[in-house]
């Protein structure tokens, strides 16, 4: 992670910028960004989506800063999250393998990362997880790349409502 994305005291595992990196589970791919006279070059080139299986892609943009979309999940489909414009906290969280979606998670195995157009990274959300975010800012503006068409998603989509683990889980957390 470039040293200017991260602010001063921040502890990237610490304070929830780091998922576990195992296979199966959500993970960031780190980006950086170069600035010259020219302007600045924002990059994620560990990220190739022909090798990811990427078949489609979307731009959400919520119409007010601090508003939540949550909770949607698949079982087959992975999803690779990229904040283009101000800043967002994506959480996931996995889909129970027994019963009906959702009735047997527990908010402490959520996870939360922060994405921002100032420090370029892709979140991959694999499949069988929940995943929602809350933007930030204004103008907030994250691409959502999915290796699922929409008619494949139609069989395989799970909802749950923003507030299922209660709101405190949506906070800023100040330091």
């Amino acid at each position: 992670m470039p040293p200017n994305c991260l602010p001063k005291g921040y502890d990237y595992e610490r304070d929830g910028g780091h998922m576990s990196e195992v296979l199966g589970t959500p993970t960031l791919i780190k980006g950086g960004l170069a600035v010259d006279d020219r302007g600045v070059l924002r990059f994620v080139n560990d990220f190739n989506p022909q090798d990811a299986g990427v078949k489609r892609f979307y731009q959400v943009q919520n119409h007010a800063s601090g508003f939540v979309r949550a909770w949607h999940g698949h079982t087959k489909g992975s999803k690779f999250v990229y904040c283009v414009q101000g800043s967002a906290i994506v959480l996931a969280t996995q889909l129970p393998a027994i019963g009906i979606p959702g009735e047997d998670i527990d908010a402490k195995y959520v996870s939360r990362t922060m994405l921002s157009s100032t420090c370029p990274s892709m979140l991959v959300i694999p499949p069988n997880y929940y995943n929602g975010f809350k933007t930030l800012g204004e103008n907030t503006i994250l691409v959502f790349f999915t290796t699922t068409t929409m008619e494949e998603d139609k069989t395989d989509d799970f909802r749950l409502d923003w507030d299922r683990f209660g709101k405190k889980i949506w906070e800023v957390k100040y330091r």
